[in-house]
């Protein structure tokens, strides 16, 4: 039997923080305690030293790569860098080579995430303008959503067809995630500039080609869609303040039909970062105003967005480093993502009990994720122990991303993840990753 004893924690869960031990048995916490007595000597004991724990982050957006785009990253490489940086279940993006657009192309995603994976996973089937009928095969039991692009991507995942839309919000009762960037506002803007500059356009327009507008335009008709339908719907990466005025806080989130989400780097960089890291923040949706950026950690901590998460993008530093035009958008954010939040604590934005709620309780709510989530007797031990005192700097030696570049590089955090637990096996501690491939395939309760 694995049994781990986890003392002298501050334990973060449900909005409140309490002092107390925590006890693992093989992969499930099976008591929470102001004290507990190691009743064995096969105990494992690890002293959480008064540093908080807090249950693994939930990501409910990645873009591992694999298959087909494996030079950027894989699934082995980024959820490494994942539970190095706390993050213990993922939700990975369709939009790899095949498009994970049929059942079969999808099932083998699981294949090698079960042999492969350090982090527990699910992978979204993707939605096309044609193939709703391997859409509604999906079976809600163990796949996290349907995603679909109103946005140009990689691909044949753009859906443009206004009818099929409506039939996939009409027909499946399973959660639809939905990347909204209105396609036709974007190639205005596009052939604006490019009249301007020619091929050369700046990275610094990048807000105003994928602008404001064309955010909001494809928001609010995919809003417009779900309650004409009464579809579940997600909506992705949200990064204007205009769009704020399309979510409300008034109802508990359980009762939300239309739930949000914004990424790290919406909340961190604004268009004024273009000047000095260029392509290496370059992501769709773009990075917006400072201003914007104002208005969603407002909407954030006021209750309209209920996730933060990473939209995890891994391209390479040469296919960064081309024109804008030619440049990827995304970008590695997964290993850096809880302690940019707890930077932010540093800073007065947000309380370590918001972060929880956000990256780690929400989701599971979300997504209805069994037995995940939380700090709670019967639950999972994915766990994690943030050292809020431990400054690091984020150097190319310690980046885990097959990349090996972050849009943080240089950056000195105030915390550290320090110890990592994924099904009750400690994954990660002493800054490095343990080979224990030990991520267990989401299921959900629905």
């Amino acid at each position: 039997m694995n049994r781990v004893l986890i003392k002298n924690a501050k334990i973060v869960n449900e909005g409140i923080i309490f002092e107390g031990d925590v006890l693992i048995e093989n992969d499930l916490i099976v008591e929470i305690s102001e004290s507990i007595s190691a009743k064995s000597s096969e105990c494992k004991i690890i002293d959480a030293e008064g540093n908080y724990l807090i249950p693994g982050a939930i990501d409910d957006q990645v873009h591992f790569r694999e298959p087909g785009l494996t030079h950027k990253g894989d699934i082995e490489s980024e959820s490494k860098a994942a539970v190095a940086g706390g993050i213990t279940s993922f939700i990975e993006q369709p939009n790899t080579i095949p498009n994970a657009v049929t059942q079969e192309v999808l099932e083998q995603k699981y294949v090698i995430a079960a042999e492969k994976s350090y982090a527990n996973y699910s992978f979204m089937m993707g939605a096309t303008n044609d193939n709703l009928d391997e859409v509604l095969k999906t079976n809600p039991r163990n796949v996290a959503g349907i995603k679909i692009f109103l946005g140009s991507s990689t691909g044949n995942m753009l859906v443009d067809n206004e009818v099929v839309l409506e039939r996939i919000f009409s027909s499946t009762p399973m959660l639809i995630a939905v990347h909204c960037e209105d396609e036709n506002t974007i190639k205005h803007n596009l052939k604006k500039y490019k009249e301007e500059f020619g091929e050369d356009i700046p990275v610094t327009v990048h807000h105003l080609i994928r602008s404001e507008e064309a955010c909001y335009i494809s928001s609010s008709k995919a809003i417009a869609l779900a309650k004409k339908t009464g579809a579940r719907l997600h909506v992705f990466h949200l990064s204007t303040a205009k769009e704020m005025d399309l979510f409300t806080n008034k109802i508990p989130l359980e009762d939300k039909k239309i739930t949000a989400e914004v990424c790290i780097h919406h909340l961190w960089f604004s268009n004024e970062d273009y000047a000095t890291k260029g392509n290496l923040i370059k992501w769709n949706p773009a990075v917006k105003t400072a201003n914007d950026r104002k208005v969603l950690w407002e909407a954030l901590l006021d209750g309209r967005i209920d996730v933060i998460a990473t939209d995890h993008a891994p391209h390479t530093l040469e296919e960064k480093k081309q024109p804008y035009l030619k440049a990827p958008s995304g970008g590695p954010l997964v290993q850096h993502a809880v302690v940019a939040m707890f930077e932010a604590y540093h800073q007065g934005k947000i309380s370590i009990e918001k972060i929880v709620e956000k990256m780690c309780h929400n989701p599971a709510k979300i997504f209805k994720i069994e037995k995940r989530g939380f700090i709670k007797v019967g639950y999972y031990a994915d766990l994690v122990i943030v050292n809020s005192g431990l400054p690091w700097s984020v150097k190319k030696e310690n980046i885990l991303a097959k990349c090996g570049w972050s849009p943080f590089e240089e950056f000195t955090f105030k915390s550290r993840i320090t110890h990592t637990f994924v099904n009750g096996q400690l994954v990660y501690s002493a800054f490095k990753v343990k080979d224990i491939r030990a991520g267990k395939r989401l299921l959900f309760d629905r």
